[in-house]
């Protein structure tokens, strides 16, 4: 059974965000794997302060909610990344997780990660490729740079108001079907 670790990094529950992602976590059930949904916006996550204390083979200096996601992030197989565009980036929730991962660049650490699938799921109220692009493009070169694999990256432009996506059914569909094909 595929293990899917879907990190929402909206601070809005039950937003467009939230509702993408479970779209993905019900087609990946459907097609047999354990999915589990982690939202930011509910955890104690500090910044990362570059001391490599986990370079040095120590545990992360910051006592906060990220220590129990490190082996969370090390037993998935497949990790989906889920942020709405804020000022054409990951909304800072996102980026503080995302900076973390500094643990998974070290020697020690970076096999926890290396050769992971991973999705991404890009949600927007603006229309124009320019603003979700560096968002996708951020999350590219930081897999790639950590040598995991971006099976798939799914954008719903346009939809900036609470449940908004609810009116976008071939994307929601999409992501359904995305979910399915992660599981494999």
């Amino acid at each position: 059974m595929t293990q899917i670790l879907a990190v929402v990094g909206s601070p809005r529950q039950g937003g467009n965000t939230d509702l993408l992602v479970a779209k993905v976590a019900e087609g990946a059930r459907a097609a047999g794997a354990a999915v589990e949904t982690v939202r930011l916006g509910e955890l104690q996550i500090r910044e990362c302060d570059g001391c490599h204390a986990c370079w040095r083979g120590r545990p992360c200096s910051k006592d906060d909610d990220m220590q129990a996601l490190f082996p969370k992030i090390a037993a998935s197989e497949v990790l989906v990344f889920a942020t709405p565009v804020y000022w054409y980036g990951p909304t800072a929730l996102m980026k503080a997780f995302m900076d973390r991962f500094v643990y998974f660049n070290s020697e020690a650490n970076r096999r926890l990660v290396r050769g992971k699938r991973a999705a991404v799921a890009v949600v927007l109220e603006e229309t124009h490729e320019q603003t979700w692009r560096p968002v996708v493009e951020f999350f590219e070169r930081s897999l790639a740079y950590l040598e995991m694999n971006l099976a798939e990256t799914i954008v719903v432009p346009g939809v900036g108001s609470k449940g908004e996506i609810l009116k976008h059914p071939q994307q929601l569909e999409a992501a359904r079907a995305l979910g399915s094909q992660l599981a494999r």
